[in-house]
């Protein structure tokens, strides 16, 4: 008796707690809305990346890729047409998958080696959802297995040098690693208004 008694007493003192804090504006358990790209992998980055911001995030074949956040599933490749004989820039990235979070960004990863068959184009996917697994296709080949991950504006289909990365994630990668809910957002906007939507195709 004493235990149903005790086991009501804290019921109620929980749902006391969420009271309070839904009265003060506090979640009392806020989900996270951003989620470190790799899970369940020790993984190893730098701050820069040759020629454009990205960030390759080394790791081990088969790791997972995820949802860094809440979105729809946006463009995805499952076809690795990479040649170093033709060099073409919408190839280099092999199997690649990106995705339109509900902050209005535009998460990228490539040089993966699988891709989910539920992975098409305008899937609802939840932060921390698995997308895609780490390889080493596209001009990765024969390189140590890395996610290169990046983050632009959306764009209509094909525009390759946009969906490559816009912003250097590192900032965002270290915060979402540390379990900070650090958005992306505010300098994307910036950047997309400065340079335009669709800017001109750079050199490499």
């Amino acid at each position: 008796m004493l235990t149903i008694v005790m086991t009501k007493i804290k019921v109620a003192a929980a749902l006391l707690s969420v009271t309070v804090a839904s009265t003060l504006g506090v979640p009392a358990q806020a989900a996270p809305n951003y989620t470190f790209p790799i899970s369940g992998c020790s993984v190893t980055y730098g701050k820069y990346h040759h020629n454009y911001p990205a960030t390759d995030i080394l790791t081990k074949v088969g790791c997972a890729f995820v949802a860094p956040t809440s979105g729809t599933i946006d463009e995805v490749n499952r076809v690795d047409r990479f040649s170093w004989k033709t060099n073409k820039g919408a190839d280099r990235g092999g199997l690649s998958i990106s995705m339109v979070g509900d902050d209005g960004v535009r998460y990228y990863g490539s040089h993966l080696s699988f891709i989910p068959k539920e992975m098409v184009p305008r899937l609802r996917v939840i932060v921390g959802d698995v997308i895609g697994k780490v390889g080493n296709s596209g001009d990765a080949k024969g390189l140590a297995p890395h996610l290169h991950f990046g983050i632009s504006w959306p764009t209509k289909a094909g525009i390759w040098w946009v969906r490559r990365g816009e912003i250097y994630p590192w900032s965002y990668l270290d915060a979402w690693k540390a379990g900070k809910d650090l958005s992306p957002k505010n300098g994307i906007a910036k950047l997309e208004k400065k340079i335009g939507t669709v800017p001109k195709i750079p050199a490499y």
